[in-house]
Protein backbone atom coordinates (compact mmCIF):
# COMPACT_ATOMS: atom_id res chain seq x y z
CA UNK A 1 0.00 0.00 0.00
CA UNK A 2 1.17 3.52 -1.36
CA UNK A 3 2.38 5.76 1.89
CA UNK A 4 0.41 8.96 1.91
CA UNK A 5 2.67 12.33 1.23
CA UNK A 6 1.23 15.03 3.38
CA UNK A 7 0.60 18.37 1.59
CA UNK A 8 -1.73 21.13 1.15
CA UNK A 9 -3.68 19.03 -0.81
CA UNK A 10 -2.42 15.30 -1.09
CA UNK A 11 -4.89 12.62 -2.17
CA UNK A 12 -4.48 9.07 -2.55
CA UNK A 13 -5.14 9.08 -6.32
CA UNK A 14 -2.15 11.91 -6.39
CA UNK A 15 0.27 10.23 -4.13
CA UNK A 16 -0.18 6.97 -5.75
CA UNK A 17 1.45 8.44 -9.04
CA UNK A 18 4.58 9.83 -7.33
CA UNK A 19 7.60 7.91 -8.25
CA UNK A 20 11.19 7.82 -7.30
CA UNK A 21 12.46 9.76 -10.72
CA UNK A 22 10.26 13.34 -9.31
CA UNK A 23 11.49 13.14 -5.65
CA UNK A 24 14.54 12.94 -7.01
CA UNK A 25 14.41 16.02 -9.26
CA UNK A 26 12.44 17.86 -6.63
CA UNK A 27 15.56 17.57 -4.05
CA UNK A 28 17.62 19.00 -6.48
CA UNK A 29 15.00 21.71 -7.62
CA UNK A 30 14.55 22.58 -4.27
CA UNK A 31 18.82 22.30 -3.59
CA UNK A 32 19.13 24.63 -6.92
CA UNK A 33 16.36 27.10 -6.67
CA UNK A 34 16.39 27.38 -10.49
CA UNK A 35 15.04 25.25 -13.04
CA UNK A 36 18.23 25.89 -14.80
CA UNK A 37 20.02 25.08 -12.46
CA UNK A 38 18.60 21.72 -12.10
CA UNK A 39 18.11 20.87 -15.42
CA UNK A 40 22.05 20.85 -15.83
CA UNK A 41 22.30 18.86 -12.98
CA UNK A 42 19.81 15.90 -14.09
CA UNK A 43 21.17 16.60 -17.70
CA UNK A 44 17.66 17.77 -18.66
CA UNK A 45 16.55 20.40 -20.96
CA UNK A 46 14.86 23.13 -19.12
CA UNK A 47 11.16 22.60 -20.54
CA UNK A 48 11.41 19.22 -19.32
CA UNK A 49 12.62 20.45 -16.03
CA UNK A 50 9.81 23.13 -15.56
CA UNK A 51 7.21 20.10 -16.44
CA UNK A 52 8.58 18.25 -13.66
CA UNK A 53 8.50 21.29 -11.35
CA UNK A 54 4.68 21.34 -12.74
CA UNK A 55 4.36 17.34 -11.88
CA UNK A 56 5.46 18.19 -8.05
CA UNK A 57 3.71 21.52 -7.95
CA UNK A 58 0.57 19.71 -9.01
CA UNK A 59 1.18 15.98 -6.83
CA UNK A 60 2.14 17.89 -3.61
CA UNK A 61 -0.62 21.14 -4.14
CA UNK A 62 2.08 23.55 -3.61
CA UNK A 63 3.88 26.30 -5.81
CA UNK A 64 7.31 24.71 -4.14
CA UNK A 65 9.39 27.38 -5.92
CA UNK A 66 8.07 31.08 -6.95
CA UNK A 67 9.66 33.82 -8.53
CA UNK A 68 11.43 36.61 -6.70
CA UNK A 69 12.85 39.06 -9.07
CA UNK A 70 14.98 37.27 -11.61
CA UNK A 71 15.45 34.31 -8.70
CA UNK A 72 13.37 31.34 -7.61
CA UNK A 73 12.50 30.92 -3.78
CA UNK A 74 10.69 28.29 -2.13
CA UNK A 75 7.64 28.28 -0.34
CA UNK A 76 7.15 27.82 3.20
CA UNK A 77 6.03 24.68 2.77
CA UNK A 78 9.29 23.62 -0.10
CA UNK A 79 11.53 24.43 3.10
CA UNK A 80 9.49 22.59 5.63
CA UNK A 81 9.45 19.06 3.32
CA UNK A 82 12.71 19.41 2.09
CA UNK A 83 14.95 17.74 4.42
CA UNK A 84 12.43 15.17 4.39
CA UNK A 85 12.70 15.15 0.28
CA UNK A 86 16.02 14.73 1.07
CA UNK A 87 16.58 11.56 3.62
CA UNK A 88 13.60 10.04 1.05
CA UNK A 89 16.04 10.07 -1.84
CA UNK A 90 19.06 9.50 0.09
CA UNK A 91 17.75 5.79 1.58
CA UNK A 92 16.56 5.25 -2.05
CA UNK A 93 19.96 5.75 -3.19
CA UNK A 94 21.60 3.44 -0.29
CA UNK A 95 19.12 1.42 -0.57
CA UNK A 96 19.93 0.72 -4.58
CA UNK A 97 23.78 0.93 -3.64
CA UNK A 98 23.80 -1.76 -0.91
CA UNK A 99 23.47 -4.72 -3.72
CA UNK A 100 27.34 -3.08 -5.06
CA UNK A 101 29.99 -0.54 -4.62
CA UNK A 102 28.72 2.49 -5.78
CA UNK A 103 30.64 4.08 -8.90
CA UNK A 104 31.98 7.37 -7.74
CA UNK A 105 33.51 8.24 -10.71
CA UNK A 106 29.44 8.40 -12.11
CA UNK A 107 28.10 9.61 -9.24
CA UNK A 108 26.57 13.62 -9.26
CA UNK A 109 25.45 14.77 -6.19
CA UNK A 110 25.88 18.02 -3.83
CA UNK A 111 27.00 17.33 -0.06
CA UNK A 112 26.98 20.33 2.08
CA UNK A 113 29.52 20.41 5.00
CA UNK A 114 28.67 22.73 8.05
CA UNK A 115 31.27 24.20 10.36
CA UNK A 116 33.60 27.14 10.95
CA UNK A 117 34.98 29.22 8.13
CA UNK A 118 38.29 28.66 8.96
CA UNK A 119 38.24 24.72 8.54
CA UNK A 120 36.61 25.10 5.12
CA UNK A 121 39.13 27.78 4.57
CA UNK A 122 41.81 24.84 5.23
CA UNK A 123 40.47 21.64 4.63
CA UNK A 124 38.37 23.23 1.18
CA UNK A 125 40.83 23.28 -1.44
CA UNK A 126 42.25 19.12 -0.54
CA UNK A 127 38.87 17.80 -0.79
CA UNK A 128 37.82 19.76 -3.30
CA UNK A 129 41.23 17.89 -4.98
CA UNK A 130 40.36 14.87 -3.74
CA UNK A 131 36.71 15.10 -5.04
CA UNK A 132 37.95 16.14 -8.77
CA UNK A 133 39.99 12.73 -9.02
CA UNK A 134 37.86 10.51 -7.42
CA UNK A 135 34.48 12.09 -7.49
CA UNK A 136 34.33 14.71 -10.58
CA UNK A 137 30.57 14.36 -10.02
CA UNK A 138 30.67 15.25 -6.53
CA UNK A 139 30.61 19.37 -5.25
CA UNK A 140 30.87 20.81 -1.70
CA UNK A 141 29.38 23.24 -0.53
CA UNK A 142 30.94 24.69 2.81
CA UNK A 143 28.18 26.26 5.09
CA UNK A 144 29.30 28.65 7.14
CA UNK A 145 28.00 28.69 11.38
CA UNK A 146 25.20 31.47 11.98
CA UNK A 147 24.54 33.43 14.49
CA UNK A 148 21.42 31.40 14.97
CA UNK A 149 21.68 27.62 16.55
CA UNK A 150 19.64 25.14 14.15
CA UNK A 151 19.49 21.80 13.61
CA UNK A 152 21.32 21.42 10.75
CA UNK A 153 21.92 17.88 10.22
CA UNK A 154 17.89 17.04 11.43
CA UNK A 155 17.29 19.41 8.77
CA UNK A 156 18.50 17.82 6.07
CA UNK A 157 20.83 21.83 5.63
CA UNK A 158 23.95 20.34 6.24
CA UNK A 159 25.21 16.35 5.13
CA UNK A 160 28.41 16.71 7.54
CA UNK A 161 29.13 19.02 10.54
CA UNK A 162 32.59 19.57 11.76
CA UNK A 163 34.29 21.30 14.44
CA UNK A 164 33.00 21.73 18.13
CA UNK A 165 29.93 19.08 18.20
CA UNK A 166 27.41 20.96 20.86
CA UNK A 167 24.63 19.26 19.62
CA UNK A 168 22.38 17.66 22.62
CA UNK A 169 20.35 15.41 19.80
CA UNK A 170 20.78 12.45 20.86
CA UNK A 171 20.35 10.52 16.89
CA UNK A 172 23.13 12.27 15.93
CA UNK A 173 26.75 10.73 14.89
CA UNK A 174 29.68 12.37 17.08
CA UNK A 175 33.15 10.93 15.82
CA UNK A 176 35.82 12.46 17.92
CA UNK A 177 39.09 13.63 16.46
CA UNK A 178 41.50 15.80 18.41
CA UNK A 179 41.56 18.28 20.76
CA UNK A 180 43.38 21.47 21.29
CA UNK A 181 44.07 24.75 22.66
CA UNK A 182 44.71 28.50 22.20
CA UNK A 183 47.16 30.56 20.80
CA UNK A 184 47.14 34.55 20.63
CA UNK A 185 48.26 36.49 17.66
CA UNK A 186 49.59 39.51 17.16
CA UNK A 187 51.01 41.63 14.09
CA UNK A 188 54.99 41.27 13.52
CA UNK A 189 57.15 43.57 15.88
CA UNK A 190 54.37 43.88 18.42
CA UNK A 191 55.50 45.61 21.92
CA UNK A 192 53.61 42.51 23.20
CA UNK A 193 56.66 39.99 21.69
CA UNK A 194 58.77 41.39 23.58
CA UNK A 195 60.14 40.07 27.20
CA UNK A 196 58.33 37.91 29.67
CA UNK A 197 54.12 37.25 28.82
CA UNK A 198 52.29 36.89 32.21
CA UNK A 199 48.50 37.30 32.76
CA UNK A 200 48.72 40.55 33.22
CA UNK A 201 50.52 41.94 30.57
CA UNK A 202 48.23 39.81 28.04
CA UNK A 203 45.17 41.57 29.80
CA UNK A 204 46.59 45.08 29.97
CA UNK A 205 48.80 46.17 27.75
CA UNK A 206 47.05 45.82 24.81
CA UNK A 207 43.59 45.94 23.19
CA UNK A 208 41.65 42.98 22.25
CA UNK A 209 39.69 41.57 18.83
CA UNK A 210 36.99 38.36 19.99
CA UNK A 211 35.56 36.22 16.60
CA UNK A 212 32.38 35.58 17.62
CA UNK A 213 29.21 34.75 14.74
CA UNK A 214 26.69 36.67 17.38
CA UNK A 215 29.06 39.46 17.75
CA UNK A 216 29.64 38.84 21.16
CA UNK A 217 32.13 41.09 23.39
CA UNK A 218 33.06 38.16 26.17
CA UNK A 219 34.59 35.28 25.76
CA UNK A 220 36.78 31.82 27.39
CA UNK A 221 39.59 33.79 28.08
CA UNK A 222 37.82 36.98 30.08
CA UNK A 223 36.50 34.37 32.73
CA UNK A 224 39.98 32.62 32.90
CA UNK A 225 41.19 36.63 33.54
CA UNK A 226 38.33 36.89 36.15
CA UNK A 227 39.50 34.16 38.36
CA UNK A 228 42.96 36.04 38.31
CA UNK A 229 41.22 39.40 39.43
CA UNK A 230 41.74 40.74 36.12
CA UNK A 231 40.39 42.17 32.96
CA UNK A 232 40.86 42.49 29.32
CA UNK A 233 39.98 45.52 27.33
CA UNK A 234 37.64 43.89 24.43
CA UNK A 235 37.32 47.11 21.60
CA UNK A 236 35.37 44.94 19.03
CA UNK A 237 34.46 41.75 17.67
CA UNK A 238 34.02 40.55 14.01
CA UNK A 239 31.78 37.40 13.21
CA UNK A 240 34.62 35.38 10.95
CA UNK A 241 38.01 34.20 11.63
CA UNK A 242 39.61 35.46 8.47
CA UNK A 243 38.70 38.77 8.75
CA UNK A 244 39.74 39.08 11.98
CA UNK A 245 43.51 38.25 10.72
CA UNK A 246 43.36 41.86 8.49
CA UNK A 247 42.29 43.48 11.60
CA UNK A 248 45.68 41.93 13.92
CA UNK A 249 47.90 42.52 10.28
CA UNK A 250 47.04 46.30 10.23
CA UNK A 251 46.52 46.95 13.97
CA UNK A 252 48.25 46.43 17.84
CA UNK A 253 44.97 43.85 18.22
CA UNK A 254 45.27 40.50 19.79
CA UNK A 255 43.29 37.62 18.83
CA UNK A 256 43.07 33.78 18.99
CA UNK A 257 44.03 31.48 16.43
CA UNK A 258 44.65 28.31 16.55
CA UNK A 259 47.32 25.77 15.19
CA UNK A 260 44.45 24.69 12.29
CA UNK A 261 45.38 28.23 11.46
CA UNK A 262 48.83 28.64 11.55
CA UNK A 263 48.77 28.71 7.58
CA UNK A 264 46.67 31.37 7.22
CA UNK A 265 48.28 33.63 10.16
CA UNK A 266 51.56 32.35 8.38
CA UNK A 267 50.96 33.86 5.05
CA UNK A 268 49.77 37.14 6.47
CA UNK A 269 53.00 37.42 8.61
CA UNK A 270 51.29 37.10 11.87
CA UNK A 271 53.23 36.18 14.68
CA UNK A 272 51.39 33.26 17.81
CA UNK A 273 52.06 32.95 20.97
CA UNK A 274 50.84 30.53 23.78
CA UNK A 275 48.17 32.57 26.03
CA UNK A 276 49.49 32.60 29.92
CA UNK A 277 46.02 31.41 31.22
CA UNK A 278 44.80 28.09 31.79
CA UNK A 279 42.04 27.58 29.55
CA UNK A 280 39.92 23.99 29.30
CA UNK A 281 40.90 21.90 25.68
CA UNK A 282 38.37 21.47 23.14
CA UNK A 283 37.03 19.40 21.50
CA UNK A 284 37.50 18.56 17.27
CA UNK A 285 34.66 15.79 15.92
CA UNK A 286 32.64 14.97 12.94
CA UNK A 287 29.11 14.23 12.92
CA UNK A 288 26.35 13.35 11.04
CA UNK A 289 22.52 12.35 10.99
CA UNK A 290 22.29 8.42 11.37
CA UNK A 291 19.85 8.33 7.83
CA UNK A 292 23.64 8.84 6.06
CA UNK A 293 25.22 5.97 7.77
CA UNK A 294 24.42 2.97 4.82
CA UNK A 295 25.58 6.06 1.85
CA UNK A 296 28.40 5.05 0.23
CA UNK A 297 28.83 8.15 -0.85
CA UNK A 298 28.72 9.96 1.88
CA UNK A 299 30.28 7.41 3.72
CA UNK A 300 33.01 8.28 1.30
CA UNK A 301 32.99 12.39 1.84
CA UNK A 302 33.44 11.36 5.61
CA UNK A 303 36.40 9.48 4.98
CA UNK A 304 38.11 12.01 3.05
CA UNK A 305 36.98 14.57 5.46
CA UNK A 306 38.54 12.52 8.51
CA UNK A 307 41.27 11.89 6.64
CA UNK A 308 42.22 15.20 5.71
CA UNK A 309 41.85 16.22 9.55
CA UNK A 310 43.94 13.80 11.19
CA UNK A 311 46.54 14.50 8.05
CA UNK A 312 46.90 18.78 9.76
CA UNK A 313 45.71 17.35 13.50
CA UNK A 314 47.72 20.02 15.46
CA UNK A 315 50.74 18.34 17.26
CA UNK A 316 51.62 20.75 19.82
CA UNK A 317 49.85 21.29 23.19
CA UNK A 318 49.29 24.83 22.99
CA UNK A 319 47.34 24.57 19.66
CA UNK A 320 44.03 26.11 19.34
CA UNK A 321 41.15 24.49 17.36
CA UNK A 322 39.66 27.06 14.70
CA UNK A 323 36.38 28.53 16.88
CA UNK A 324 35.06 31.49 17.69
CA UNK A 325 36.16 32.44 21.14
CA UNK A 326 32.48 34.48 21.68
CA UNK A 327 30.40 31.75 20.32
Amino acid sequence: MAQSVTGPAATPSVTAGLDLNLLVALDVLLEEQSVRGAALRLHLSEPAMSRTLGRARKALGDPLLVRAGRQMVPTPYALSVRAEVGAVVERARALFAARGDEDLRSLTRTFTVHGHDSLAALLGPPLLSRAAAEAPGIRLRFLGESHVDAPVLREGTADLEVGVIDTTAPEVRVEPMSTDRMLAAVRAGHPLLEGEMTPRRFAQEAEHLIVSRRGKLHGPVDDALAELGLRRKVVGSVSTFPASLFFLRDTDLVGLVGSWCLPMTDALGLVTFPIPLELPPLALSLAWHPRHDADPAHAWLRGCVRDQMLRTAPTSENAQLPRPEGE
